[in-house]
């Protein structure tokens, strides 16, 4: 009996640019996605999105990073395993729990305790609801605004990765990635979008002074962004 389908719907995918003014063009791929929350399904949604993808681009290889992938690259990279030391303490943690114990909200924060917390649980912890609105990032001292929207999060991806250089030959294969658990609704930040942004800094030779916060923020800022808080305001979702 054949699988009954949902409505068609877009779904970002994330390609690094070595020769464009972008270096991650964002585009939306249209899809009928499998009814149901089962693994199984998902990957089905995730097979026909990475057809589409490879016959609309020509591409051969494509990288879904969310847990349902089935690859175990994708675990690697994953922002709940992909780890980052910090120079100054010499501490190693995930990118995600460094993400979350630098959130500063309106009424407290940063949370430090969730370094050390299973990543899952310090994204879910009820402080980062609770004490309204976040107004920015402090990262052991290091202060941030929440403006440019993703520009802190991407820098702790994309150094997380520059460490880690044994996985670096492996992820320059892949011409695209997705995310099948990202919604552009509820959240703006993407790893699948910083893995992108990584690909094509490192295929640049632009990786060099990342770790300098200035110096990622004036890269960064040299060429035009492609990403899904554009495509979102022009009604895409």
């Amino acid at each position: 009996m054949e699988q009954r389908r949902d409505a068609i719907e877009q779904r970002p995918v994330f390609m690094p640019r070595v020769n464009s003014d972008n270096l991650v063009k964002t585009d939306m791929i249209s899809i009928e996605r499998h009814v149901g929350f089962a693994s199984r399904q998902k990957k089905k949604t995730i097979n026909d999105m990475h057809q589409v993808i490879r016959k609309k681009y020509g591409f051969n290889n494509v990288l879904e990073l969310s847990s349902k992938s089935g690859n175990k690259l994708s675990f690697l990279l994953s922002p709940l395993s992909l780890q980052l030391t910090d120079e100054e303490s010499g501490g190693q943690y995930s990118v995600e729990n460094i993400f979350q114990a630098s959130k500063v909200f309106e009424y407290g924060g940063p949370f430090t305790d969730l370094l050390t917390a299973a990543p899952r649980q310090a994204k879910k912890d009820e402080r980062l609801k609770t004490l309204g609105e976040l107004i920015g990032y402090n990262d052991f001292g290091m202060e941030w605004n929440i403006a440019p929207l993703t520009m802190f999060y991407d820098w702790l991806y994309v150094n997380a990765l520059k460490q880690n250089v044994h996985l670096h030959g492996e992820v320059k294969q892949y011409q695209a990635f997705t995310d099948i658990e990202f919604n552009p609704k509820k959240s703006i930040h993407c790893a699948a979008y910083s893995l992108a942004l990584f690909v094509a800094l490192n295929k640049r030779n632009l990786l060099d002074n990342v770790e300098d916060p200035i110096a990622f923020y004036d890269l960064c800022d040299g060429f035009k962004v492609s990403n899904t808080e554009q495509l979102l305001q022009k009604g895409w979702f």
